[in-house]
């Protein structure tokens, strides 16, 4: 039979965490973040992480994990994430999978394909023409090569762009032929049944309002002098993925004297938001997704809806 596993997702500043924390007063869980900025050290204001007293009494898996100067993947996270529930179903207990990642939670979902590590060489030249060029002319590149691959990616992200450019490089074929191929599901691998909630705002006025003001607490809590200690660092390259999270990367250009305080903030507001637009967007498409509406002051959902699937065997 089966071990149950439950996924919450939903858009940044929707209530994930807070009701985590409920669900494991009420169910004998093991927490489990789902979040690409989370795994890293020393971006806790800007990743909204946890005060340390809640990670005392709500300890969770992969907080904390990672050096940003090490990029952490998704092929990392469904390693690192497949041990943690096989920790969890040892301890009797139900894993919790609790973030906003959506390419995390899918790569648990669908499994990822064997992919050739890339060439250090050509990943630097890369790195490279991306800081004297700008994105364009690798997407051009990328679009020329592997149209399907192209529209697949977020052409937004410098890192998806490049790494499907590595891909090609390394496995002397497509990527998209590549991400095409059948690869079985971790979850059925290792027998878990998962179960996915998305929690919804109905007001998407209020959800910004939301993020707005978590936004500016953020900022009255020191984030800016977070990111003036991870700048501090010479080993930190900006094109890292850790600086180049939500916020970060603007305030950076901020302290790096490209742009004023009031157009980094604006800015930064902006991709949040964005951000929340893109996870929503997922959810949409997201198959079997038990949807948790929230009212427009985010109104936690009743816990006695959750009692089956958190039953265990």
């Amino acid at each position: 039979m089966a071990w149950p596993a439950v996924a919450l997702l939903g858009p940044t500043a929707s209530g994930k965490t807070a009701l985590a924390f409920a669900l494991a007063d009420r169910y004998p869980v093991r927490l489990i973040s789902v979040d690409a900025t989370l795994v890293y050290r020393g971006l806790a204001l800007g990743a909204a992480q946890p005060s340390p007293a809640e990670l005392a009494a709500y300890p969770h898996d992969l907080i904390d994990i990672r050096d940003p100067a090490e990029p952490y993947s998704a092929s990392d996270f469904l390693t690192d994430a497949r041990a943690a529930m096989a920790a969890a179903r040892a301890e009797g207990r139900v894993p919790l999978l609790v973030g906003g990642t959506m390419l995390y939670f899918r790569a648990l979902q669908e499994g990822l394909a064997a992919l050739p590590a890339p060439r250090p060489a050509y990943r630097l030249e890369l790195a490279e023409r991306l800081a004297r060029y700008g994105l364009a002319p690798l997407l051009q590149e990328l679009e020329a090569k592997d149209p399907a691959a192209a529209a697949r990616v977020d052409q937004k992200n410098p890192q998806r762009v490049l790494r499907a450019l590595e891909i090609m490089d390394a496995a002397g074929e497509k990527a998209s032929v590549l991400w095409a191929r059948p690869v079985p599901s971790p979850l059925v691998v290792d027998g878990f049944s998962l179960t996915c909630f998305g929690l919804w705002p109905e007001d998407r006025a209020a959800l910004h309002r939301r993020i707005g003001e978590r936004f500016d607490a953020m900022v009255a809590a020191g984030w800016l002098e977070e990111v003036a200690a991870l700048r501090a660092r010479t080993d930190l390259d900006p094109a890292l993925p850790a600086l180049r999270a939500v916020g970060y990367r603007q305030w950076l250009a901020h302290l790096a004297g490209t742009c004023s305080y009031e157009a980094a903030h604006a800015a930064g507001l902006a991709a949040t938001r964005q951000l929340a637009r893109r996870q929503l967007t997922w959810l949409r498409r997201w198959p079997s997704l038990r949807r948790l509406p929230l009212t427009a002051d985010f109104t936690r959902p009743a816990l006695e809806g959750f009692d089956e699937v958190f039953r265990c065997p």
